[in-house]
């Protein structure tokens, strides 16, 4: 492709390395979003109905965020870094240079399309790198304003837009990256690595997971309901951290089943289809396939859905079947499967059958209780008495592991992860240690002591 040439050539001049013209860059930006804030909102609502506020808070505002601590932390995080010298090094100076990889490739999803889209663009620009985005194009709404953005602060060599379906990432694929940077599910993202590793290109995968929420007997469960339906119909439940089924102790059940109830028409209303804080699902193809994942089984709560409108209710499902479609992967969607247990060991049964998911919540009044949970089980993150709050601090990672993502970034995190660390030791010359050099005189016994220099 031209343009990765020219971005080859554009990274080859150091410009990017200069760390005003990074400033500079995100200061554009930064202002290119406050003046289009609106027509940001207004496409993302075009896509599927995303309510504003949702939009400002977990899209553009985000991203403002991360742009005001990068421009305000990057001199700092960009200077060498100076490390203590060991004595086998004696006399030398150490040192960390932050040096950017070169040009970056980033796919984003459509769940969050504004926010996933240029949350890592900042942090790669920030580093020093070139860019070329892909945004979905399953929101093509979104995916134009982002054009339009970038178009009006970037020249294309430093970062460009890429819109079109799967055969243009295919394309982009095939090309030699310096890094990948991928949000998706975990079927796509396997393919991603697959074609990062012909080149030997490193990547980060930012995926999800059959993410659980453990609501034992000692939870206060109106507070624990109305957090885990806030976190769970956000963005209709497109949220890859969204709580994706309830473990709840038996004894419990149906006071939470209750209280969810409760909730749901609190937040909504009784007429969910007319409210204007719900969002719809992307298009009617996810619609069908949330369908499917109905079909045989036991709703306690919504169901109802319109075509017309890609709108699905809030659904709670009572105790599926752990062979049935709603339950063999991510849901991705505003559907919510209760399963009692009785004991820890019916805890484990559940969460090992589906690996590490992205994330975990636990809500007890019990410190023993959520400490062995956290201890016990790996995930991405989570939360304790709360769901989705752990992406709003941007001095904790963001990230997977194994099947639920590769890498993790927010904060001084991303402009790392877009960052090459290099090792540097600058050694004074007025004296030279003969220990290190042939022949070798010493003492094996004085050799075995030589761990103590390092």
């Amino acid at each position: 492709m031209v343009i990765i040439q020219k971005q080859r050539n554009f990274f080859d001049t150091q410009k990017t390395k200069d760390v005003a013209f990074r400033k500079n860059s995100l200061k554009r930006l930064q202002n290119e979003i406050i003046s289009r804030e609106d027509d940001i909102a207004a496409a993302i609502y075009k896509d599927f109905k995303k309510p504003k506020f949702e939009t400002l808070a977990a899209e553009t505002q985000f991203v403002l965020a991360e742009l005001k601590t990068l421009i305000r932390k990057i001199d700092y995080w960009a200077s060498p870094e100076r490390k203590s010298a060991t004595l086998m090094n004696w006399p030398s100076s150490d040192w960390i240079y932050k040096e950017p990889y070169g040009r970056i490739l980033i796919i984003a999803p459509w769940n969050y399309p504004f926010q996933l889209a240029f949350a890592p663009l900042i942090s790669a620009v920030a580093a020093g790198n070139t860019v070329v985005l892909k945004p979905s194009e399953v929101t093509t709404h979104t995916a134009a304003v982002i054009s339009e953005i970038v178009s009006a602060v970037f020249e294309p060599e430093h970062v460009t837009v890429v819109e079109g379906g799967v055969d243009v990432s295919q394309k982009l694929l095939d090309q030699k990256w310096d890094y990948i940077f991928f949000t998706g599910s975990t079927r796509v993202g396997k393919i991603v690595y697959q074609s990062a590793a012909k080149h030997l290109t490193p990547v980060t995968l930012e995926l999800g997971g059959k993410n659980p929420t453990i609501v034992d007997e000692s939870a206060a469960l109106n507070l624990a309901a109305k957090r885990i339906v806030w976190g769970k119909f956000l963005n209709a439940g497109q949220t890859c951290i969204a709580t994706d089924y309830i473990l709840v102790h038996k004894s419990v059940k149906e006071k939470l089943i209750e209280a969810l109830k409760q909730n749901i028409i609190k937040c909504y209303g009784k007429n969910i289809e007319e409210s204007q804080d719900y969002a719809r699902t992307v298009n009617q193809k996810h619609l069908n396939g949330l369908k499917e994942m109905l079909e045989g089984q036991e709703i306690i709560f919504g169901g109802e859905f319109n075509n017309q409108d890609n709108y699905l209710a809030p659904t709670l499902v009572n105790e599926p079947n752990l062979d049935s479609k709603l339950m063999h992967g991510e849901i991705f969607g505003p559907i919510l499967p209760i399963i009692a247990y009785e004991t820890e060991a019916d805890i484990a049964k559940h969460i090992m059958i589906y690996g590490k998911p992205l994330a975990t919540y636990v809500f007890s009044k019990r410190k023993k209780f959520q400490e062995k949970i956290l201890k016990t089980y790996s995930f991405g993150g989570g939360a304790i008495n709360d769901t989705v709050i752990q992406i709003t601090n941007k001095k904790l990672p963001f990230g997977g592991v194994g099947a639920s993502g590769i890498g993790a970034y927010h904060g001084r995190m991303s402009f790392d992860l877009f960052s090459h660390h290099k090792a540097i030791i600058k050694k004074a010359n007025w004296f030279d240690a003969p220990l290190r050099y042939p022949p070798y005189n010493l003492p094996m016994n004085i050799v075995k002591k030589i761990k103590h220099l390092f």
